[in-house]
């Protein structure tokens, strides 16, 4: 099963790049906001909740498509990369084994514990 959802988390990665590419952006876009997502973990800085808690947002698929369609649907390309950019971030971390995190502690995800 692991394996199968690796190539499932593969496969949105993919997804995501290929939407990026119908952008008319330079690739250092891509380069330059793939990571940015990861700044939900400042919220470790003030405890293991709030931490969780902007973490999940900034890694929710779900929310990743709801903007990424609205700025299709409104033609704002801001949120359509946005979007695009979230999608495949959150893709890139699960295919890693970083899932979405638990208020216990970060190294605690739906995907099983960081490191084990």
């Amino acid at each position: 099963m692991k394996t199968t959802l690796k190539l499932e988390e593969l496969a949105m990665l993919l997804l995501g790049i290929w939407l990026f590419s119908l952008q008319d952006l330079s690739w250092w876009w891509f380069i330059g906001l793939f990571f940015v997502p990861d700044l939900g973990m400042l919220g470790y800085l003030i405890n293991n909740k709030w931490g969780a808690f902007f973490y999940n947002i900034f890694h929710h698929k779900g929310l990743a498509i709801v903007i990424g369609l609205t700025g299709y649907y409104l033609k704002l390309q801001e949120l359509e990369i946005a979007g695009i950019i979230l999608f495949a971030h959150s893709s890139f971390d699960r295919l890693l084994g970083y899932g979405l995190k638990f208020e216990k502690g970060f190294k605690f995800t739906h995907l099983g514990e960081i490191g084990k």
